[in-house]
């Protein structure tokens, strides 16, 4: 950091730390409502657009940003998912999500989420400030908060009613919300990720059950694939070179007559799976959204879209409080969510069970074999995942 040559103390509503998607959707719902804020992001802003994440969009995700004029190019350029496939010993089932819920799902990077949501915050003119440093939250019980940040060799005090803490699992605003009820399951192997410049072979996504472990066969474009494999915690990635890993994904995503489609791999990482929540979600006048709060294993595809139904419902409890002054869905804002946390963690949870080796449990292997022949026969248990997979409405809140 460069030498701090002066300092500043300004005002404004909100104070919103992360420009993340759940940052930046929570300051174009509150600049719709009238409501002033400043997002702070301590990465430049090329490290957010690039950061590869989560590529799949609930129905109820894509309403609220098409809601926000941020859709055009998500709409031109994303893909829309009618189902899935779940895949065993050769075997595919197809669940039909759109003729069992009426909702659809759709392929569209996180990070061209992100951009999109920048270039919107930008062209209404709201403060994005990024690669601030040093950031700290203050006076959270007091009647004014305050974060204090440097950037650009100035050091800043920003005075405002509420913050909202957007930065993540390693940010400063979870580790200042005082006392917490923190509850954490770690999975006992991690996903080997690969993006790869190959048109995909699978006009929906195929999760793959297979003695060797999971995989998954998504994808980004029609001309770049998204695939992933299951692998010990602590895998070394040069353990994993190209031929390997094509090699493996042909075996577990095996199918008469069909195989991946391959080609240069240009991006590969090896993620851990866990899940994580923290509560409440409140710490007088802060208050904490998406990975701030919560992180789910990507099995379910939530993490996006609950950390955009979190900023939903902080956005309305504050709109609230400014247009009538009731405390009321402030109040309730943790318990609300929480409850759609809980029960996409419980999703998501089933989907990793039901698709992963289990370490040394052939019986837990049959128990899975017998879940999905269950999904096979049985339309409500097909039901049940495909509604929980597209993301229940967002008036509902269980």
């Amino acid at each position: 950091m460069g030498t701090v040559i002066s300092e500043t103390v300004t005002r404004t509503q909100v104070g919103i730390v992360g420009a993340g998607p759940a940052g930046l959707t929570l300051s174009l719902l509150l600049a719709r409502a009238g409501i002033e804020s400043v997002v702070l992001e301590s990465r430049s802003r090329e490290y957010i657009e690039r950061r590869v994440r989560a590529g799949l969009l609930e129905q109820n995700t894509v309403d609220l940003l098409r809601s926000l004029g941020v859709a055009e190019r998500l709409d031109r350029e994303g893909l829309l998912h009618n189902g899935i496939y779940l895949r065993h010993e050769g075997q595919t089932l197809h669940i039909p999500i759109f003729e069992l819920t009426g909702r659809q799902v759709t392929i569209y990077g996180q990070q061209e989420v992100v951009k999109d949501l920048v270039a919107e915050r930008l062209a209404q003119g709201g403060t994005l400030d990024f690669e601030v440093s040093d950031l700290a939250v203050h006076d959270l019980d007091a009647d004014l908060a305050r974060i204090t940040y440097s950037s650009g060799g100035v050091r800043h005090t920003l005075e405002c009613d509420f913050i909202a803490g957007c930065d993540g699992f390693h940010g400063v605003c979870r580790a200042s919300a005082g006392a917490l009820i923190e509850h954490e399951y770690v999975y006992p192997f991690s996903w080997l990720g690969i993006l790869a410049e190959a048109p995909p072979s699978t006009d929906e996504l195929i999760y793959a059950w297979h003695e060797h472990g999971f995989a998954l066969y998504s994808m980004r474009s029609s001309k770049v694939s998204r695939l992933y494999l299951q692998v010990p915690n602590d895998e070394p990635l040069d353990d994993w070179p190209d031929e390997r890993i094509w090699a493996e994904l042909q075996t577990r995503l095996a199918s008469a007559g069909w195989s991946v489609t391959e080609g240069p791999i240009f991006e590969k990482g090896v993620t851990p799976m866990r899940s994580y929540v923290c509560e409440p979600l409140r710490h007088g006048r802060l208050f904490l959204a998406g990975d701030a709060a919560h992180i789910v294993p990507p099995t379910g595809a939530k993490g996006l879209n609950l950390a955009v139904n979190d900023v939903r419902l902080l956005a309305a409890a504050l709109a609230s409080w400014y247009r009538s002054g009731s405390i009321d869905d402030l109040d309730g804002y943790s318990e609300t969510a929480l409850r759609r946390i809980w029960r996409a963690q419980d999703f998501s949870n089933y989907m990793t069970q039901l698709l992963h080796r289990l370490a040394g449990d052939t019986f837990g292997g049959k128990l899975q074999l017998a879940r999905l022949g269950y999904l096979a026969r049985s339309s409500a248990a097909a039901t049940s995942l495909a509604e929980n997979y597209v993301g229940l409405p967002a008036t509902e809140e269980f």
